[in-house]
């Protein structure tokens, strides 16, 4: 490999579910020779742990900007029109902050190219005032707008045909209401900055770590792949009897649920299953205590250790979850509570891989029969194993690595 002595900055939002991928490209695009710099407020750091990915702050001194702990409390809570309309008024916010401040840091350090989470709409805005290349990192399910793909914040089937372009169209027209205030942002920059929609070029790749099976039919460009990650070096020692083991998790900004996790270790004893569950440090040592049904409990599981030991998984549709539960063959329940888990849930029923249920409500008889039936019947399992074998065949990070340092290479 010929090292090409780029800097590059990644620009994403400050959760460990989009951070943890991007730092997995990052190492490996480290191989190419490239210095790669997380840039976001100063209290972000404590989620850049990779070593060789580098961390620079905002200057948010004195500045009333969202901190980051009251930013992650409004997504752990995102549910009903006041949770909703709260988060996406922070969401702006941050965007906001990234707008103002990240530019200048950017300079001061020597960027000369952006990784842009799609998540993050201020990567993009800040490239091309900059005038540097980017492209466009998709670690979450594939945003992308197109007239046959249903919103992803709701569990639409897919539908190509007039009524599902009409009932896609509303459902657009609703999300682009509730959305103004970070589109009221985006707009104020780019009048400011002289950046119009249709003098920005586009970026020259836009990559994803989702299978392409996994997801709708599209006809944006979207090159597909397989999940970022680093080689799990931990042991793991789990104890050993006639129960089949099912790994539960809510992530680390759905984690403090405490009911639903009691709802999910009954299910599991009640078909004589073991739950694995990993509640990302929401619960406290006596609400681990006092959950019923034996489970093996810890904040954190090496994820894809533990998933090759399980029967089935039960997880609230995020991404990352999502695609190492298939990397190891198991079968899924959804329980999407918010941002695009529906979405997922939704495409996980279409390929056969798992069933979806409501988390509202749910009780433990119900979770016990959908739980029954994905670990019972052999086609769920045969499907997520399908999707198993894709995933081996699709080069996950290295992949993405080659292609990123091919398109920031191109001649422009």
């Amino acid at each position: 490999m010929i090292a090409v002595s780029r800097h590059v900055a990644i620009i994403a939002p400050p959760t460990p579910g989009h951070l943890n991928p991007l730092q997995a490209l990052g190492a490996a695009l480290g191989e190419y020779g490239y210095r790669v710099t997380v840039v976001h407020l100063a209290e972000v750091a404590r989620f850049v742990t990779t070593p060789g990915i580098g961390f620079a702050g905002l200057d948010t001194a004195g500045s009333t900007t969202l901190s980051l702990d009251s930013y992650l409390a409004t997504l752990a809570d995102p549910t009903g029109f006041l949770g909703l309309t709260r988060m996406i008024r922070s969401t702006a916010a941050m965007t906001a902050t990234l707008l103002d401040q990240a530019p200048e840091v950017l300079r001061r350090i020597g960027v000369d190219a952006v990784i842009a989470d799609s998540a993050e709409p201020a990567g993009p805005l800040i490239a091309q005032r900059l005038g540097i290349p980017y492209v466009v990192s998709i670690t979450g399910l594939p945003l992308l707008r197109e007239p046959n793909i249903p919103p992803p914040f709701l569990g639409w089937r897919y539908r190509a045909d007039r009524w599902g372009r009409v009932r896609n169209q509303v459902g657009y027209f609703v999300s682009d209401l509730l959305l103004r205030p970070i589109t009221h942002v985006l707009d104020e920059r780019r009048r400011a900055w002289g950046v119009g929609e249709d003098m920005a070029p586009s970026a020259p790749l836009s990559i994803a770590q989702c299978p392409e099976s996994l997801d709708y039919p599209r006809s944006e460009s979207v090159v597909y792949g397989g999940p970022w990650r680093t080689v799990e070096s931990k042991m793991l020692d789990l104890p050993v009897d006639a129960r089949p083991l099912v790994f539960c998790s809510l992530g680390t900004l759905q984690g403090g649920r405490r009911a639903l996790f009691s709802t999910m270790a009954q299910a599991c004893a009640a078909i004589g299953a073991r739950a694995v569950i990993g509640h990302g440090g929401g619960l406290s040592a006596a609400e681990v205590a006092a959950l019923p049904g034996d489970p093996l409990v810890r904040a954190f599981w090496p994820q894809q250790a533990v998933l090759r030991h399980c029967s089935a998984a039960v997880l609230h549709g995020g991404f990352n979850s999502v695609i190492d539960a298939l990397s190891a063959g198991v079968p899924i329940i959804a329980l999407p509570i918010a941002f695009e888990q529906p979405g997922t849930a939704a495409r996980l029923v279409r390929i056969g891989a798992g069933r979806t249920l409501s988390p509202r409500g749910l009780t433990v008889e119900r979770l016990a029969r959908a739980l029954k039936d994905v670990m019972q019947d052999p086609r769920y399992r045969i499907a997520a194993r399908g999707l198993a074998a894709q995933i081996d065949t699709a080069g996950g990070v290295v992949q993405a690595a080659a292609r990123v340092d091919a398109a920031l290479s191109a001649p422009a």
